[in-house]
């Protein structure tokens, strides 16, 4: 099979690919990526010169280049997306041109080339948020309710995807996941800032009052549903993916870090909440888990430890990246 990963140099899309070529060797992936700042190459330096992985340096807005790699492309997994909420807020412009028409651009190539599969990458953040007492979770049916321009993004690229499915009998596949962590993800995103700010010293700022709840998603777990979607998916469903069965704060992770860190509640900064800022959410992921036979490898402590010891022992890789250095990387390797 022969694989076109959009997005591949960033957090979960390079996982993907080292994750897919290493338990399907006769695969290939290519990797088409706009290396912004949250694209990474470094991230793929394991597989780099596996005869079976390509890396392509272009936008997935980029019609003519699309349309090229999907001609000779079985099956299309769709990361490449602007993902931070913060960002979001500041310029909504990045998250409309790349969610929604990068995904529209991707979309029309897959269809004209008639692809095998086209999957989706998306967010539970498309369904809003909960209440903070409540036991509810978002399930199959909860009606789309985005709050931030970065969710309203992906939920409209969500819209399409299933429209394609509708009117051209595009084999579609969506993933709405919950927050992610692991191995590579960017320092700007919550679990990742936290431990590069204590291991550089630094206070650790935590939003309003500290109590909002996510649903946290260990990467491998979240490459392991993506494979079984894949190979198993029913063509045109959307699957929930999520972490956990019990809820955790944002200031009770924090604390967490900081004990296994060994370090007390004092390197902790409460700061300005943003706008906005969605309270809770948790992801009902029973479907994915009845029909596919997914649950989660990891239990949140385990991979909480494992990925604050990968960031302790790649203290260069969170260097170079905090620093903006690793585009020489990219510049060594393949040119402008």
């Amino acid at each position: 099979m022969r694989i076109l990963v959009t997005g591949g140099a960033g957090f979960i899309g390079s996982n993907f690919i080292i994750y897919w070529l290493k338990k399907y060797p006769q695969d290939t992936i290519v990797n088409l990526d706009a290396l912004t700042y949250a694209g990474n190459l470094e991230n793929l330096k394991t597989i780099e010169k596996n005869p079976h992985y390509e890396f392509v340096h272009g936008n997935i807005c980029d019609t003519q280049l699309v349309n090229k790699l999907a001609s000779n492309t079985d099956t299309m997994v769709h990361f490449a997306a602007e993902s931070h909420v913060d960002r979001s807020i500041i310029d909504a412009a990045p998250f409309i041109k790349t969610n929604v028409e990068g995904t529209y651009v991707l979309l029309e190539a897959a269809r004209k080339n008639k692809i095998l599969r086209f999957h989706h990458i998306s967010t539970d953040e498309v369904f809003g948020a909960l209440k903070l007492d409540s036991k509810e979770k978002f399930g199959d049916h909860t009606p789309y309710n985005p709050r931030s321009p970065y969710s309203a993004s992906k939920a409209a690229s969500d819209h399409i995807v299933r429209a394609y499915h509708t009117t051209y009998n595009l084999p579609i596949t969506i993933s709405n996941c919950s927050n992610n962590f692991g191995p590579f993800q960017f320092p700007e995103k919550f679990i990742p800032l936290a431990i590069s700010n204590i291991i550089e010293g630094k206070k650790v700022p935590v939003y309003g009052d500290g109590l909002y709840v996510r649903d946290w998603l260990y990467v491998d777990d979240h490459c392991r549903a993506i494979d079984l979607i894949l190979q198993k998916g029913e063509v045109g469903k959307t699957y929930l993916i999520g972490g956990l069965t019990e809820d955790i704060s944002n200031i009770k992770i924090i604390k967490k870090i900081l004990r296994i860190m060994g370090k007390d509640d004092n390197q902790i900064e409460y700061v300005k909440d943003r706008p906005g800022h969605d309270r809770r959410y948790a992801i009902d992921w029973s479907t994915i888990h009845k029909e596919l036979g997914w649950s989660p490898n990891y239990n949140f402590d385990q991979a909480l430890e494992e990925t604050i010891d990968w960031y302790k022992h790649n203290s260069i890789w969170l260097k170079r990246i905090k620093s903006g250095t690793y585009t020489e990387y990219y510049q060594t390797q393949y040119g402008k």
